[in-house]
């Protein structure tokens, strides 16, 4: 039997999460957009609680860290709900606060994910609370992570790191960075692995920060890397090229973070549909479920459709985080939907500040906001065009060079 409602276990955790959405965030929302690049220091206090949390247990999956797929399974590993269904479930109730803030949020970056993803036990140990950020790319290696020109040479007990990154979330504040970069060019995407750099490492310069359409409250860096050695240790997984696997170890950070993001486009779309529902109320135009919508008010009708349209994302989300959950190889249905709720992000906040005309595009609300925030979320993990040349190649059995 399929069961479409939240798992009870995390319920808790959803309710909390949507609480600090509307006390902490929302009201912060308007002033961190308007004051980019100002740290939100509001986040600290709740930083720490879910640090607190997180020492508890009592946590599970809060936050954009992500889950290590090798952790122990439950009493019941055929209907599990883990770490990742939980992150997925936090993480669209606090971007229906602010997806700029969510990314602000200090120790749960993408970095996380891609630590939790490809370190061994080690690793995960010795980097458990550090904030990393996630650099992968580059001014000629954008969706093709496997064009990626950064270096790493090995000299004695250190990886020399040379190479520029751009559009790196957090990479100003975080405390460390995970760099992509690649051991041999000439033995393609199996040479490329991910190190973890931290803060105040010579030879790497945060260059600049972007000044961007949306989720301004987030710091987007542009960082080189110049003969900038690291411990070798700092390099996740193993240090073996093996070209049989091929990208595959660093293909496990993208199916760990694309659900996250497709959460935050879930999320981010939810509260569109949900204030707009409430301002069509307000001008006498409600929205009834129990009718056919060609029967109903035009813009009733819309938003019927982008509703119908956002829970096909919000159930394609809970399923790649499922997968993982149980083990279960789940890199089609990360692809398939990031690229649904990156497009249903986009396609219901624009649509919703057109059903709303002036309010709508005005400042006096935030769906405006929303707009401009949600479209990096069908941008950035990989873009709308790569996601569907991904989800092709696994349906129809074709490898990278086959299918371009």
């Amino acid at each position: 039997m399929i069961h479409l409602d939240d798992p009870k276990r995390f319920r808790t955790l959803r309710d909390q999460a949507h609480q600090v959405a509307m006390n902490m965030l929302r009201p912060i929302s308007r002033k961190y957009d308007r004051a980019e690049h100002e740290y939100p220091k509001e986040l600290d206090m709740l930083a720490a609680m879910i640090d607190g949390l997180a020492e508890s247990g009592a946590s599970e999956g809060a936050g954009a860290a992500g889950v290590r797929r090798e952790e122990e399974p439950d009493e019941h590993p055929g209907v599990r709900n883990g770490a990742n269904l939980a992150s997925v479930m936090s993480i669209a109730e606090m971007c229906w606060g602010d997806v700029g803030l969510l990314l602000s949020m200090p120790r749960q970056g993408l970095g996380n994910s891609a630590i939790a993803s490809v370190a061994d036990d080690e690793q995960a140990k010795r980097f458990r609370d550090t904030w990393a950020a996630m650099a992968i790319t580059e001014p000629g290696a954008g969706s093709d992570s496997a064009a990626i020109a950064t270096t790493a040479v090995l000299d004695g007990d250190h990886y020399v790191l040379n190479g520029e990154k751009i559009y790196v979330t957090s990479g100003e504040r975080a405390d460390s960075v995970v760099v992509w970069a690649t051991l041999d060019r000439t033995r393609g995407r199996a040479a490329i692995k991910s190190f973890v750099v931290e803060k105040g490492t010579p030879g790497m310069t945060v260059e600049r920060l972007e000044k961007k359409l949306g989720i301004r409250a987030s710091d987007t860096a542009a960082i080189t890397f110049t003969d900038c050695r690291v411990p070798k240790e700092n390099l996740l997984g193993s240090p073996e090229v093996d070209v049989k696997q091929g990208f595959a170890g660093a293909m496990a950070t993208f199916d760990n973070t694309r659900p996250l993001v497709a959460a935050m486009a879930v999320g981010v779309a939810r509260a569109s549909l949900d204030l707009t529902r409430d301002l069509l109320a307000q001008a006498g135009v409600e929205v009834d479920y129990d009718r056919p919508a060609q029967v109903q008010h035009a813009a009733a009708a819309t938003l019927l459709r982008l509703e119908a349209d956002w829970e096909g994302a919000r159930l394609l989300m809970l399923k790649a985080a499922w997968l993982a959950d149980n083990r279960t190889p789940n890199s089609l249905e990360a692809s398939m939907a990031k690229a649904k709720a990156g497009r249903v992000g986009s396609d219901v906040t624009l649509s919703c500040v057109e059903l709303c005309s002036s309010v709508g595009y005005a400042e006096t609300e935030l769906l405006e906001k929303w707009a401009r925030d949600s479209k990096i979320l069908d941008i950035f993990e990989g873009t709308q065009q790569i996601q569907q040349l991904i989800i092709a190649r696994r349906v129809l059995g074709l490898t990278s060079a086959q299918l371009r």
